[in-house]
């Protein structure tokens, strides 16, 4: 027998995204729920938290949900749909994840995203009127994005939008809206929203990582559509205007030394996205570990500036 036809009898079920079992490890759906992307729905929770001004102490157990809420679950679920939804384009991009692998057997990718929705909402039910108000608009959104008909995911404009205010302003708008048992007020909204606009900017960088396959399955991401060196000069716009407009508030609303400290940690940034655009598709990752870092240290400072307004 010729060894290539021996070769292609011989591939094992994996190869066809076929698994003999039934029910998929416990580890499998870890990895199905990527806990390296909680990070950023969590930080912008606890964001929300300290804008609040409120006091912690008598407020853990409705933390401790708010973080579960915001991460494992809300974001957990995201990451279920998207893989299921994104099973053809991840067998290009990343054929070692759960689903194209085979390690995932069956529907289970789907089923654990419907399983995980379910838990979202009762999970979000304690948290009263605004915390599961919040959680509905983020699986909303959740599912907008990767799920037919909307599918956000198909254009780079409306898809990192969805993405951005699912991970950065919902879970702000929930933090604080728990610790005060109401609307957060308008400066807390203001700033979320800002945080969440640059987000937008970070989620086109994180969208270098699977340009082929977005280009082979009709998915028109930013840098598929641009080409990565325009992708990654609209990126570093979007990431420094907000940011410009977020030191103005803090100096209109005479909170110098946070405007101070944004400014410093925004032009360390555009230090950094010099190196990024001299070859986006390589430093793309990079930056995301070093110039997002400083991004999201900015939004820790800016709440606080606007946890001691709202104790003034």
């Amino acid at each position: 027998m010729p060894a290539d036809l021996n070769a292609k009898l011989s591939l094992s079920a994996s190869d066809f995204g076929v698994s003999s079992r039934r029910v998929p490890e416990l580890k499998t759906c870890l990895e199905l729920l990527k806990p390296v992307t909680w990070f950023a729905p969590i930080w912008a929770f606890l964001c929300g938290t300290v804008s609040s001004g409120q006091p912690f102490g008598q407020h853990w157990p409705m933390i401790i949900a708010g973080l579960l809420l915001a991460g494992p679950m809300v974001c957990g679920t995201s990451q279920a749909v998207n893989d299921w939804f994104d099973r053809h384009v991840d067998a290009i991009n990343e054929p070692n994840r759960p689903i194209p692998s085979g390690r995932m057997p069956g529907r289970w990718g789907l089923y654990i995203g419907v399983i995980w929705t379910g838990a979202s909402l009762l999970l979000a039910a304690t948290l009263g009127i605004w915390g599961f108000t919040a959680a509905i608009v983020a699986l909303l959104l959740a599912w907008a994005y990767s799920a037919p008909p909307l599918r956000l995911k198909r254009n780079g404009w409306w898809g990192n939008a969805a993405v951005a205010i699912c991970y950065e302003g919902v879970p702000w708008f929930t933090g604080a809206a728990i610790m005060t048992g109401a609307l957060p007020n308008p400066r807390i909204l203001l700033i979320a929203l800002l945080y969440s606009l640059g987000a937008h900017g970070i989620m086109t960088l994180n969208d270098f990582k699977s340009i082929e396959g977005d280009r082979q399955s009709g998915i028109k991401s930013l840098p598929a559509m641009l080409g990565a060196q325009r992708a990654a000069s609209l990126a570093c716009a979007v990431m420094v205007a907000p940011q410009t407009l977020v030191i103005l508030a803090m100096l209109l609303w005479h909170h110098p030394v946070t405007a101070v400290t944004v400014t410093l940690l925004t032009v360390v940034q555009l230090f950094l996205m010099v190196e990024l655009l001299d070859r986006p598709r390589e430093r793309a990752i990079w930056y995301n570990a070093t110039g997002t870092t400083l991004y999201v240290m900015g939004m820790l400072v800016c709440a606080f500036a606007l946890a001691h307004g709202a104790a003034a």
